[in-house]
């Protein structure tokens, strides 16, 4: 017994507040997706259950765990090497998932990439993302002087062609790893102005697209872009009908109170779409009040506070920047479904970080948890050695 927790606590280095974290969310996500999940076995049917959706969540987790477990392992110089030659492969399979444009089960699905030997489909976007976020933090940190023009070919083209390809088909997404693109590019030292260029030519980029669309595009009211455009204009109407997912998301918020209605007791959850991913935060609040809201709240900005200690403790700028770029697109996802559950933003269909019921986004999540252990596996490491954090100097192209 000695000496497995000898083995253990060796391999749990790193950030122990962060392990904490995150194993805490993980197996609270149990107890949210069990009760939602209602919703499921009464749209789906067939021979699935309400037990069968909730060992689909704890073998997801499984795989993340084990993600994040051998993750933390891997040295951080080999994100440093690869973020390179992954952009082009990221481009090769958005550029198939968009020309798949496959459905499943009747729903548009042109987001996921289907691999039809091993019937297997994964979202491309959220892989796509993560890559973009090391690359930029690999070119922001090698790199002195950086102005707009020297760095539009090797930095800005990658930026635009990336969430270019995510946009036509899950725009919320591409939105959210532009504004953490932007977020990264000024910590890293990007001038203020050119910060302001890439933003205005990201709407530019956008707005032309969207024109485009409605202009000359496809008039099927299920196109995207009236999905977003129906959406914006409920959302900044406040004398129109609100959605009814807006709807049931309130009411699910207004019956949970201060204290809630208690565990599994959810009336919404059985009206209320997504219940088990995109809106999961409402049902949360229903059954564990805006008490267990707040918490929850509580939790993601601790786990921004240890992002911030790790990258700030590091000594070494692509580990700092490293950090940062995977950890802060987590926490931003985290707050834009909690804004969308109590209607401060309009829907999209972005989940809440280790909570909702999901496979790709969770496992990249856990990737990007690993990551930031590997780093901080560097500050534990050397807080027991003479040879200090202050001293780690590596030559990346090594």
């Amino acid at each position: 017994m000695k000496k497995l927790s000898v083995i253990f606590n060796r391999s749990l280095k790193g950030d122990r507040y962060l392990w904490a974290f995150i194993s805490l969310l993980a197996i609270f996500s149990f107890l949210p997706v069990y009760s939602a999940s209602t919703n499921l076995v009464s749209t789906y049917g067939g021979t699935n259950t309400v037990f069968s959706y909730l060992l689909k969540h704890a073998f997801f987790l499984l795989i993340g765990f084990c993600i994040l477990f051998f993750t933390q392992f891997i040295d951080y110089k080999y994100f440093y090497r690869v973020s390179l030659l992954s952009i082009p492969i990221v481009f090769i399979l958005l550029v198939l998932t968009i020309s798949q444009g496959k459905e499943l089960d009747g729903i548009n699905a042109s987001r996921w990439l289907h691999i039809p030997i091993i019937n297997i489909s994964f979202q491309t976007s959220s892989i796509a993302g993560l890559v973009l976020f090391i690359y930029c933090a690999r070119y922001l940190s090698k790199k002195e002087n950086i102005n707009f023009m020297n760095s539009f070919l090797p930095l800005l083209f990658p930026i635009f062609v990336i969430i270019g390809l995510i946009f036509p088909d899950n725009g919320s997404t591409a939105v959210i790893v532009f504004i953490s693109v932007l977020i990264l590019l000024f910590i890293g030292g990007y001038p203020l102005t050119g910060v302001m260029g890439v933003l205005l030519m990201g709407i530019l980029f956008a707005g032309i697209y969207i024109y485009s669309v409605i202009k000359w595009g496809d008039k099927n009211p299920m196109n995207r872009v009236y999905t977003w455009k129906s959406r914006i204009e409920q959302f900044l109407d406040h004398e129109s009908e609100e959605s009814y997912q807006m709807k049931q998301s309130k009411t699910a918020i207004v019956l949970g109170n201060k204290f809630g209605r208690g565990p599994g007791k959810s009336v919404s959850k059985a009206f209320l779409p997504q219940s088990s991913s995109d809106f999961i935060y409402a049902i949360i609040i229903e059954e564990y009040g805006s008490f267990g809201g707040v918490i929850l709240l509580f939790i993601y900005l601790l786990i921004l506070l240890r992002i911030m200690v790790i990258a700030t403790k590091v000594k070494n700028y692509f580990c700092s920047l490293l950090v940062l770029a995977v950890g802060l697109p987590i926490i931003n996802q985290a707050l834009i479904n909690m804004g969308i559950a109590v209607g401060l933003f309009p829907v999209t269909g972005q989940t809440l970080p280790l909570i909702s019921a999901g496979g790709t986004s969770m496992w990249v999540t856990f990737f990007s948890f690993g990551i930031i252990l590997s780093v901080s596996r560097i500050i534990y490491n050397n807080s027991n050695n003479d040879n200090s954090t202050n001293k780690i100097i590596i030559n990346h192209e090594q």
